[in-house]
């Protein structure tokens, strides 16, 4: 059994996988992370390694204090991949886009892929059917919107995530609504016409966080799945195994 660990910038998920099934999944507070370790691995005996992601400050401690009950493995940009690099500052790529891009590689063989994690960034990141990771963008995501108009104008309230009545917003609470999420929704589907308009094949999977809010505003067809990331570190891990 693998225990996959993402550790974001909001939220820490966590995973239980045997083979490529997922037995449980987990979301929680970086504050409780040690706790909750313990009891994933309490619960599930038989685990028996860590994998972990992370693009947060989060000590590595934290996660080493387990290495008596299991092998504990930091994904970095020294692991083995199932694509080639064509980022102009590979070392500056994020562990999780990289993790992302591995995950497309290894489930969609052969195929142009774009992978948009919307959670607190939105990133974007294109493999071609070659296997030729070629980048991609990074965007705000919904929450720092909605927290940007607030910390950056004098009078706009902070506002959580809500569904617009309509475009045209009647109230200033409507507009930001409307400006926000249609926003976002707007870009995304510019992306991804573009990438369909440069490939006659391509596929498009969105995860993150606000997958499952964005999704059914989205006019393009996709695959989503908010738990694609933790996915792609079991089959990258395993990929890892079988590769070194």
């Amino acid at each position: 059994m693998i225990l996959t660990v993402d550790v974001g910038n909001t939220r820490i998920k966590a995973a239980v996988f045997e083979g490529d099934t997922v037995l449980e999944r987990f979301v929680f507070d970086k504050k409780a992370l040690e706790k909750k370790i313990k009891n994933i691995l309490e619960k599930f005996e038989t685990i028996a390694y860590l994998v972990v992601s992370s693009v947060a400050d989060v000590e590595k401690q934290s996660f080493l204090a387990f290495e008596d009950q299991v092998k504990v493995h930091f994904v970095s940009n020294e692991d083995s991949f199932p694509f080639s690099n064509n980022y102009g500052t590979p070392k500056t790529l994020g562990i999780d886009r990289m993790v992302l891009a591995a995950g497309a590689t290894l489930m969609y063989p052969n195929q142009n892929r774009l992978i948009i994690d919307a959670g607190t960034c939105v990133t974007y990141d294109f493999v071609d059917e070659n296997n030729v990771y070629q980048g991609g963008a990074i965007a705000p995501g919904l929450r720092l919107r909605y927290e940007s108009l607030h910390q950056f104008t004098a009078k706009l309230p902070l506002l959580t995530v809500e569904s617009p009545k309509d475009y045209v917003g009647k109230s200033t609470t409507e507009s930001i609504h409307s400006g926000v999420v249609n926003g976002l929704v707007y870009e995304i589907d510019g992306f991804i016409d573009e990438y369909k308009a440069a490939c006659t094949k391509i596929i498009i999977i969105l995860t993150g966080g606000d997958a499952d809010f964005l999704a059914k505003r989205l006019k393009n067809t996709i695959f989503a799945n908010s738990n694609f990331l933790l996915e792609s570190l079991n089959q990258t891990f395993q990929y890892k195994i079988k590769n070194d």
